[in-house]
């Protein structure tokens, strides 16, 4: 029986459901043309209902931060579940609504405020959010409470080419004016809400209306389609907000909610300066949100002690985490500098992050995972500048203000074969169990290449380890994925005896992510899996002087539109047209190959050593990772048992990085690519980092880290440099 239909049956004098869920083994996996609507559709469904199997303890399931174990619900009909007291969560949603506007002597009219969801830029009037509150329940089930949320809406779609002006959950409208068609919009940038809430909560279940205050900050943009000139100015709206939803106990401490909410404002008026034109308008949006929240009463699951006993199941587990990242760098040498350079009088840059990490078991072996996700800020030179760019934690695109993406969401199938049971423990995406040594593992969906190839246990996590995007991953490896790293694919690993053999097969942009041609398509993936790339990778496990260590063999092959620099160089001199655009009109359907190797090696138990080694095809322009044609790189990493500090660690790198005289001429030719360009390359050379790190465990869940790197010839330039990087990272996790 579904878990769902349990906790009915005990009930049916209360709530007249007679019909009983597919459990969810019945739904396909996400990747299968199935839209991101849908998914989070189906995600909060499976989170609200908790539908399925409540499957048995599975000793031999894979698994790594502690799971939540799941634990039944009661019957509607006991003492209920006591909702009093603080809580704090996070919600996703979609929304849609109405804009009239109107500009004396000029325009009028109407637009709608639902962008559709694109699966393969981000695109849409889809959001994510976090709010708390407090609850106080009478002694008659009565409930009145509190919330505070904030919500921020995806990604703006990057102009020109998927809109003529950039918008994310909003609307836009083109209309004729008497000066010439002008383009009219408007985009929420972050909102919120604080509202009441009156309830009745019989057993577990908690019914609700709610209202209140609502606010959002929104920007406009006025475009004159015939002089190109554009205002974009921002506003702040003020009114109103009215819905109702449920909320169920899902585990312990944590509960599920489901609700409508409606947002009003009024009338406002916006001044465009640069067209001398006024507007005026009203704002209405409609919102369904899914949501979890952390409930902090003094003992919120004392009712649930009466459930049956499943525990061990651990079908449904919850991980969190927080990372901030400040970099900046003193004045260096710059005699000149380009569109894509590092800019030569110092810089301070941020980002944060936030993201959950939702799991639920299906079947033996099976595992779907979502992790929601909202970031803000920008990489140094707004990610340029560098190749072996200095922070891991910073994307090809940022922004000013919050934003939500769906970085990973993805099913998972482990078949065991055998030998030794180890014991794993829990992690993001990853439940806590064991495994045995003999296994093939199954990923489909979007995730990122990285989380399964060229892994390395010293460096691979900018959030704990190195930051240095060619120290935590192989420099030449130029993987597959969008602006922030991810693609859709299928990967799969065979686990025998010392070896590991893993293949996949991923998505890639819609064209190589530098300068050329409409580089507004190098952010998103390709929708019809036009360019694509094939991995292989052979991993071998062995002891040396009774250390364990390992060795990866990678190769990777992308096929796609690209273009040669030696043609594109060519075809720039015979008509006269910019380097870069000429690249792009160049572009053949042709191949890139690449190879990777990859230690690491134990050299006591506290002290570990590790390196790479890459080369990928410098003829062909890179196309979605960085600009690095071959790298080299060797490191220490120190556990803090040396010195009595055993959760801190400390580390040490060094890497060349280089690219071929054909990708060098192109540079020095003016053309830019996807992170440097300095509009001329006179005297190229490698390009050198040293990065080392200092991580102090604050507590069982956060640490502190201090960072410093030394980078000479950025964008493998000698004219320019050296840099010194100075970064702080703080990461709190649950």
């Amino acid at each position: 029986m579904t878990l769902l239909a349990h906790i009915l049956s005990n009930n049916a004098d209360s709530l007249a459901i007679a019909d009983e869920r597919q459990p969810i083994a019945t739904l396909k996996p996400v990747w299968l043309r199935c839209s991101r609507k849908l998914w989070l559709m189906a995600s909060a469904a499976a989170v609200c209902a908790v539908l399925g199997e409540a499957a048995k303890a599975d000793d031999t399931f894979v698994t790594k931060a502690t799971a939540i174990p799941f634990t039944a619900l009661p019957s509607l009909n006991g003492p209920g579940y006591n909702w009093n007291g603080f809580y704090f969560g996070g919600h996703a949603g979609y929304a849609w609504g109405n804009s009239d506007f109107s500009s004396p002597g000029v325009a009028s009219g109407s637009m709608g405020l639902s962008q559709q969801i694109n699966d393969w830029n981000e695109a849409g009037s889809w959001f994510f959010g976090v709010q708390g509150g407090y609850n106080y329940m009478l002694p008659n089930r009565l409930l009145f409470g509190a919330v505070v949320d904030a919500t921020f809406p995806g990604f703006q779609t990057v102009a020109p080419f998927y809109t003529p002006v950039p918008v994310s959950l909003g609307g836009i409208s083109t209309f004729a004016t008497p000066f010439g068609s002008e383009t009219y919009s408007e985009t929420v940038l972050s909102s919120g809400t604080v509202r009441g809430r009156i309830g009745y909560a019989p057993g577990n279940w908690l019914f609700y209306a709610t209202g209140g205050f609502a606010w959002s900050y929104n920007q406009l943009t006025l475009m004159n389609n015939v002089t190109g000139n554009t205002d974009m100015p921002f506003l702040w709206r003020l009114g109103w907000a009215a819905g109702a939803g449920f909320e169920v106990p899902v585990a312990p401490h944590w509960t599920a909610f489901l609700e409508y909410l409606h947002t009003g404002y009024g009338n406002s008026n916006v001044m465009f300066g640069t067209n001398g034109q006024s507007f005026s308008s009203n704002w209405s949006l409609d919102e369904v949100r899914a949501g979890l929240n952390y409930q902090f009463g003094t003992n919120p699951v004392a009712t649930l002690a009466s459930a049956p006993d499943v525990q061990g199941t651990n079908i449904l587990n919850f991980h969190g985490e927080y990372t901030f990242v400040w970099q900046g760098y003193p004045a260096f040498r710059s005699p000149y500098e380009g569109l894509q350079s590092l800019p030569g009088g110092g810089q301070g840059r941020e980002t944060n992050d936030a993201i959950l990490a939702i799991g639920l078991k299906l079947w033996r072996g099976a595992e779907v995972w979502i992790d929601p996700e909202i970031d803000q800020g920008f990489g140094l030179g707004d990610t340029h500048g560098v190749a072996g760019f200095p922070s891991g934690d910073s994307y090809k695109l940022g922004f000013d203000y919050p934003y939500a993406r769906a970085n990973r969401y993805f099913y998972r199938q482990t078949i065991d074969l055998g030998g030794d049971s180890e014991k794993v423990d829990a992690d993001f995406n990853r439940f806590e169990g064991s495994q045995t040594a003999n296994r093939i593992v199954l990923t489909v969906g979007k995730f990122y290449q990285i989380d399964i190839f060229d892994t390395n246990k010293y460096a691979n996590d900018p959030k704990e380890d190195f930051l240095n995007w060619s120290v935590i991953n192989n420099g030449a490896y130029d993987f597959g994925s969008d602006a922030w790293s991810d693609s859709y694919g299928v990967a799969a690993e065979w686990y025998q005896g010392h070896w590991t053999w893993r293949a996949g097969f991923f998505d890639m942009a819609q064209t190589p992510a530098d300068v050329g041609g409409d580089s507004a398509l190098g952010y998103g993936l390709s929708p019809n899996f036009h360019n694509f790339q094939l991995v292989g990778e052979a991993e071998y496990r062995y002891s040396l002087w009774n250390q364990p260590g390992k060795v990866k063999l990678t190769g990777f092959l992308i096929r796609g539109d690209m273009g040669t620099y030696t043609t594109g160089i060519a075809f720039a001199q015979a008509t006269g047209i910019d380097v870069s655009d000429a690249l792009a009109a160049v572009r053949t359907y042709q191949s890139r190959p690449g190879l990777l190797f990859n230690f690491e090696q134990q050299l006591m138990e506290n002290v570990g050593a590790f390196g790479r080694a890459g080369w990928a095809d410098g003829q062909v322009e890179s196309w979605n990772n960085t600009d690095i044609d071959h790298s080299v790189e060797l490191g220490l990493s120190f556990s803090g048992k040396i010195w009595n500090r055993p959760d801190d660690s400390f580390g040490v790198a060094g890497v060349i990085n280089g690219i071929s005289a054909a990708h060098e001429a192109f540079l020095n030719a003016g053309g830019y690519v996807i992170v440097i360009g300095d509009g001329q390359l006179p005297h190229p050379g490698t390009e050198d980092i040293i990065e080392t790190y200092y991580r102090y465990t604050l507590s069982p869940n956060s640490t502190f880290s201090v960072d410093y790197q030394f980078v000479n010839n950025p964008g493998y330039n000698e004219d320019r440099g050296p840099v010194n990087i100075f970064g702080a990272r703080y990461h709190w996790q649950f």
